[in-house]
């Protein structure tokens, strides 16, 4: 398995003080621990309580940071050139969010693992109030211009963290990269999507395969339009992969 991360800034913003209704419970529980007649199972049940306060709490002030932040997430120029156009480098992301980011307690990390069927790229969105979302990305191999294994390996994971990273963060980029097919009428997704969308289809259930043969005929047809919509589409539907083995 293989983590990098977009850390907080911890100066620059503080954690939210509890509220009212956890210091409270808080003091119940203190109260409860000092009596001998307040049993086990009584107990339990109050910190479960606690628990759960202090885990709303933490999602209204990751939801809270997320609003305020969104305003200030900009588009990011794409200025990497590939054989399928233009994209935003990972860098130029990372660059574009890293202090956002950081003023509004978030950071980000990253999990690889692979997959028989390719590699899974999760990206890990976290609140320095203890929340987190995660969102994840089945990618095959990139073996396009005759990459080597490792080169592949790097490709598909870099691409990966691209939009698995805009997908957190709601973030376009300048001049959307329609993979040089700009002269087309009806421009179809990439071989490397399709390859997304084919390893996918393939864990779906039979009568999500039926719809989509009845709908696309086959992935290598389907509107670049409609890329996005139909992965996560599909990702819902298809079986979870089971790791073989961990990237180190």
């Amino acid at each position: 398995m293989k983590n990098s991360a977009i850390q907080p800034d911890n100066t620059a913003s503080q954690r939210p003080e509890p509220h009212s209704d956890s210091t409270a419970i808080i003091q119940v529980i203190e109260r409860a621990a000092m009596n001998p007649e307040v049993d086990i199972d009584k107990m339990e049940r109050l910190l479960q309580m606690q628990e759960r306060i202090l885990d709303r709490q933490a999602m209204m002030a990751y939801s809270a940071a997320m609003a305020a932040m969104q305003t200030e997430l900009p588009s990011v120029e794409e200025r990497g050139q590939g054989n399928n156009g233009k994209y935003a480098t990972l860098e130029d992301i990372v660059d574009t969010v890293r202090p956002i980011l950081q003023r509004h307690g978030f950071a980000v990390s990253f999990r690889i693992q692979t997959q028989e069927r390719g590699l899974v790229v999760t990206g890990i969105l976290m609140h320095q109030a203890g929340h987190r979302e995660e969102t994840s990305m089945l990618l095959p191999a990139d073996v396009s211009g005759n990459k080597n294994a490792v080169q592949a390996f790097g490709s598909s994971t870099s691409y990966g963290k691209r939009y698995v990273l805009c997908a957190l963060l709601n973030i376009t980029t300048r001049g959307q990269d329609d993979n040089g097919q700009m002269a087309a009428p009806n421009r179809c997704v990439t071989p490397f999507q399709a390859g997304q969308l084919d390893r996918l289809l393939a864990a779906c259930p039979p009568a999500t395969q039926e719809w989509f043969v009845g709908k696309y005929a086959t992935v290598s047809q389907v509107p670049k339009s409609d890329f996005d919509r139909l992965r996560a589409s599909l990702a819902k539907r298809a079986q979870p992969p089971q790791p073989n083995n961990t990237m180190q």
